[in-house]
């Protein structure tokens, strides 16, 4: 997701209780990905907060993933998550528009000793890279790119997971907004409306964990 338009990955408003707090930082992270996050914050890059990152990695060892999508390379953050909890032949294919973000990647997957091919790194916009994968063949897809393109990136999770695949998306309560009816700002209603449209969507079993800035989840029936 750009920086200009990224939420902060700290938690904020009501979502920055002590209790929010102590699960975020629950499971400590290691060097490489302390490393990780403070290449992410020199190129001004928001990777997924301490606590999303552990339950990306749980979520695909959940799954049993092979086959990843990452829409939002996070500088490697939110990719190495999702390896380490992916089998071992895993592979993360991760979308982002910019080349210097998918480089740091490319360093963190290097310095966690994970071999080069299980990132599959994919320079362009999502909804230009999207419609070239494969119906049905991916475990697991994850967004955390452009809240605009959100929408029509969904649709396309829909046809590359296959049944039973998962669909996470970031960032669901934009600061806490979403929660609250009087926030209308474009964003806020754009991720609100979407929260509301998967919610509703038989094709989708779904569920909003509070974590990070929200985490959406919703499995393919």
């Amino acid at each position: 997701m750009p920086p200009s338009s990224t939420p902060s990955s700290s938690p904020s408003g009501s979502l920055g209780s002590a209790a929010h707090l102590y699960a975020e930082h629950f499971v400590a992270e290691d060097d490489v990905l302390r490393e990780a996050r403070a290449r992410a914050e020199e190129l001004g890059v928001a990777a997924v907060s301490e606590g999303v990152g552990a339950t990306l990695a749980v979520l695909a060892a959940a799954v049993r993933a092979r086959t990843i999508v990452e829409v939002g390379t996070g500088a490697g953050v939110s990719t190495l998550c999702l390896l380490r909890g992916s089998a071992p032949d895993g592979v993360v294919t991760t979308i982002d528009v910019d080349g210097e973000v998918q480089r740091a990647a490319r360093e963190a997957v290097a310095d966690d000793g994970q071999r080069s091919n299980r990132a599959r790194m994919i320079g362009g916009r999502a909804l230009e890279v999207l419609p070239r994968l494969t119906d049905g063949a991916y475990d697991l897809v994850f967004l955390d790119g452009d809240e605009r393109e959100h929408p029509a990136c969904v649709e396309q999770a829909l046809r590359l997971l296959r049944p039973g695949g998962l669909l996470v998306l970031d960032h669901a309560l934009w600061r806490g907004k979403v929660a609250d009816p009087a926030a209308r700002d474009a964003s806020t209603v754009a991720v609100r409306d979407l929260g509301r449209t998967i919610a509703e969507d038989e094709r989708w079993l779904p569920a909003l964990l509070p974590g990070g800035d929200g985490l959406l989840l919703a499995v393919k029936r």
